[in-house]
């Protein structure tokens, strides 16, 4: 917007020439004329280019996608999964990771399921503090899609993964949160010195 400006007021109060404002300013004659003939820039197209390969699996991953939107945030599909999914499933097509990173995103910007989230960086000592939640999770139990409630306790900084533990149920109580919460606990070598708690409204 700037350059065609100061090339319109060239043109008009400067040189005066078409030529001579292009070679002043290093840009091409083209760019001058539409300067002069418009204040406001053109829209700048840009020719599709044919994906053969990522269009092969294009309705692949729009399929999960759209079924995506029924399901759980935490249950989603990141890229990364899509194109482990489209390696086993579909193994003669040999999209790059990149690829399929950048079309999920675009797809997921206009489906509205992009969301953007902000992170702040945190530090724990080693096997000092723990989390636990509580959520619900969907699984395909003897054919049949099943709402589980999982509870999840996650070291926040440690070298023994023992430490994490995911344990689902059939049904939401507070017995079972207690229970698997000082089961953990009392394994040796487990136990946290500290434990945050998130979303335990739900027992």
């Amino acid at each position: 917007m700037e350059l065609f400006e100061q090339l319109r007021r060239e043109y008009e109060f400067g040189i005066g020439t078409i030529k001579g404002i292009a070679r002043k300013f290093g840009v091409h004659r083209r760019l001058v004329r539409q300067a002069v003939n418009s204040a406001i820039p053109p829209v700048r197209t840009y020719r599709q280019r044919p994906r053969p390969v990522l269009g092969a699996v294009e309705g692949f991953i729009d399929g999960i996608l759209e079924a995506d939107r029924q399901a759980p945030r935490k249950q989603r599909h990141t890229a990364r999964r899509i194109y482990r999914r489209i390696l086993a499933e579909m193994p003669g097509h040999a999209v790059a990771e990149s690829t399929v990173r950048n079309y999920v995103r675009d797809r997921k910007r206009s489906l509205g399921l992009l969301i953007q989230e902000t992170y702040v960086a945190q530090s724990y000592q080693w096997g000092g503090e723990a989390q636990v939640d509580w959520y619900e999770a969907y699984a395909v139990l003897a054919g049949d899609l099943t709402k589980l409630q999982v509870f999840c306790m996650r070291s926040m900084a440690s070298v023994n993964r023992r430490q994490d533990g995911v344990h689902p149920h059939s049904r939401c109580s507070g017995i079972g949160l207690e229970h698997h919460h000082f089961r953990r606990l009392r394994e040796p070598g487990d136990a946290a010195d500290r434990t945050w708690h998130d979303r335990t409204w739900f027992a």
